[in-house]
C-alpha cells in the first residue's frame, strides 16, 4: 500500500489485500529479533544466589542487567542497562552497533559511577556471553562483589 501510494495510487489497506488475494500475492514479513544471549561454555557461570526474589528490601542490594536490541532506520544498536531492583530505577545504560562485553561494561561503570555501592552488593544478569565473559567478571570483582 506504501509503495503504491508513495507511486501516486490513491489505495487502501482493504483494496491492496483484494488485489494481492485475487493475485495469489503473500507478503513476506521479515522478523524484527535479534538474540542476545550468547553463551560461551568457556565462560564460568556464577551461581544463581537470587533465585527469583526480585524484591529487596533496600537500594544497592541487587543490581540486575540484560541487553535488548532496537531497530533503527540503519540497522541495529543494543542497549545495555543495569538496574537497582529495589526502586525499579535504571542507574546504568549504555548504547552500541555493536553487543561487546564494552558495552556492558560501559553500563555498569554508570552505575557503579552514580550509586558508589559498598561491596556486596548482589548483580544478576543472564548467562550471555557479555556478562560471563573475563573481563566483565574482573570488573565486578574490583568493585562490588563481597571481600574473599
Amino acid at each position: 500500500m506504501k509503495k503504491l501510494r508513495k507511486e501516486g495510487s490513491e489505495v487502501g489497506r482493504d483494496k491492496v489485500i483484494r488485489l494481492m488475494d485475487k493475485l495469489g500475492l503473500q507478503v513476506k514479513q521479515c522478523i524484527a529479533y535479534k538474540v542476545t544471549t550468547m553463551h560461551k561454555h568457556s565462560h564460568s557461570v556464577a551461581d544463581n544466589i537470587v533465585d527469583q526474589q526480585f524484591n529487596p528490601k533496600q537500594a544497592n542490594q541487587i543490581w540486575a542487567g540484560d541487553v535488548t536490541y532496537l531497530r533503527i532506520g540503519q540497522g541495529w544498536m543494543y542497549l545495555a542497562i543495569v538496574m537497582d531492583l529495589y526502586s525499579r530505577c535504571i542507574i546504568g545504560w549504555s548504547i552500541h552497533k555493536r553487543m561487546t562485553v564494552y558495552l556492558v561494561e560501559q553500563a555498569m561503570q554508570m552505575a557503579l559511577n552514580l550509586r558508589r555501592p559498598t561491596k556486596g552488593l548482589i548483580f544478576h544478569s543472564d548467562k550471555g556471553s557479555q556478562y560471563t565473559s573475563h573481563r566483565f567478571q574482573q570488573q565486578l570483582k574490583i568493585t562490588i562483589l563481597p571481600a574473599q
